[in-house]
C-alpha cells in the first residue's frame, strides 16, 4: 500500500434540488468544542474553501488530513455520538444543502444520510461512500443478531425490532484496519480532486504525506500487537466493531455483549456469553467509551476477565484520541496492556 497507487473507482451519487441557504456549517474543530461559529481550516488562493460534510468525526478527520487548508469540514454525528442510532435534525439537512462534497462510510452504517439528503433537496452535491467497492478488501459478514456465542432459543423466531445493523451489506467498520483506511484515503483524494480540480496537486501532496504516516502507523500497530502472547488473543467486544482490527492484527473475537447498539441481550444470551468466556479462555473484554455499560462490568466481574472500558471506534474522543491516528494509538496501547 502506498500513495502512488492508481486511484480506485469512486462510488458516487448526486442529490437533486436545493434548499435555501441556512445556518453556516460548523467546522470540525468547532464541532469538537460544541461551538456555534464556523471555523474554516484555511482558504484557497481565491479566498474560499471547499465545504465538506462527513457523517462521523473519524471520517471528518480523514477529510481534514487530506484537504488541509483547502477544506472546511463538518461532522454530522457529534463527538462521542453514535452513528448507528443517530437522529438527524432539520439543521443537519441545511448543513448538507450548503456542502460541495458529502463523505459517508457506506455499507449501511450511515444509511440514514440518504433520507436526510432527500429531505434537504440539495442540488449538485457529490456523495462518496468510502467503504464501498474497495479493491483488495476482504469484506466480513455483518452481525448475525443471534447473540453470537449465546443464542436465545426461546426468542430465535421473533423478528428483530429497531435493528440498527439491518441495512448493512457487510460489517462496515473497515477503518480499524489501518491499511483499509489507506484505501479510504485514496478514494477520498479522488473525490476532492473531482469537486476541486484546480487544487489537485495539493490534494495529492497532502495525501502522499498522510499515507506515509498511515504506513508507519500500521507498522507500529503490528509491532505492538506482536508482543501479545498467543494464548492471550481471544477477546469479547461490546458490539461488532472490531472484526477488521482482529483479522488484521491476529485476534480472535469469541463473541459480543450486544448484537447492535440500543439492543440489550436476554438473560439467556448473557449466560451463554459468560459460559463462552470461560470455555474459550477469553483474556479481555473490549468496551467502548460511547457505550457505558453496567452489563459489561458485571460480566467482567462474573468471569474475572479484565475489561477495557475506554476504546474508540465510531467516534473520536478528547486528545490524544482526537484524530484517527490518535484513536488507533490510544486503542492499541490499551488493548496490548490488557492482553499482557
Amino acid at each position: 500500500m502506498n500513495a502512488t497507487r492508481p486511484m480506485m473507482r469512486l462510488h458516487l451519487n448526486t442529490m437533486s434540488g436545493r434548499l435555501m441557504a441556512g445556518v453556516m456549517t460548523l467546522a470540525l474543530t468547532a464541532a469538537a468544542c460544541a461551538g456555534n461559529e464556523p471555523a474554516a481550516t484555511g482558504v484557497t488562493p481565491d479566498g474560499t474553501t471547499t465545504r465538506v460534510v462527513a457523517t462521523t468525526t473519524v471520517l471528518a478527520d480523514l477529510v481534514a488530513q487530506v484537504g488541509g487548508d483547502l477544506v472546511t469540514v463538518t461532522p454530522l454525528v457529534p463527538l462521542g455520538g453514535e452513528v448507528h442510532t443517530f437522529d438527524p435534525s432539520p439543521s443537519d439537512a441545511v448543513t448538507i444543502s450548503k456542502a460541495e462534497l458529502v463523505v459517508m462510510n457506506g455499507l449501511g452504517l450511515d444509511e440514514w444520510l440518504r433520507d436526510l439528503a432527500q429531505n434537504a433537496g440539495a442540488a449538485d452535491v457529490t456523495i462518496v461512500e468510502l467503504a464501498e467497492d474497495l479493491d483488495g478488501v476482504d469484506y466480513l459478514e455483518p452481525a448475525e443478531h443471534e447473540g453470537d456465542a449465546a443464542d436465545d432459543e426461546e426468542g430465535a423466531d421473533e423478528p428483530e425490532e429497531d435493528d440498527d445493523h439491518a441495512g448493512e451489506s457487510a460489517n462496515p467498520h473497515l477503518w480499524l484496519n489501518v491499511t483499509y483506511t489507506q484505501e479510504y484515503v485514496e478514494k477520498l483524494v479522488a473525490a476532492l480532486k473531482q469537486v476541486d480540480p484546480d487544487n489537485a496537486a495539493r490534494y495529492d501532496a497532502n495525501a502522499t504525506e498522510y499515507q506515509q504516516e498511515l504506513t508507519d502507523l500500521d507498522a507500529w500497530v503490528r509491532e505492538q500487537m506482536a508482543t501479545v502472547p498467543n494464548e492471550n488473543r481471544r477477546v469479547i467486544s461490546f458490539h461488532e466493531a472490531f472484526p477488521y482490527f482482529a483479522a488484521a492484527y491476529d485476534l480472535e473475537i469469541v463473541g459480543t455483549v450486544i448484537d447492535a447498539p440500543g439492543q440489550d441481550p436476554s438473560a439467556a444470551q448473557v449466560a451463554g456469553l459468560i459460559e463462552a468466556i470461560r470455555d474459550e479462555g477469553v483474556s479481555a473484554i473490549f468496551a467502548e467509551s460511547q457505550f457505558p455499560s453496567d452489563l459489561t462490568q458485571t460480566i467482567a466481574e462474573e468471569t474475572d476477565v479484565p475489561v477495557v472500558t475506554d476504546l474508540y471506534n465510531d467516534s473520536l474522543g478528547a486528545a490524544p484520541a482526537d484524530t484517527y491516528v490518535g484513536l488507533i494509538e490510544w486503542d492499541v496501547e490499551r488493548i496490548v496492556q490488557a492482553l499482557q
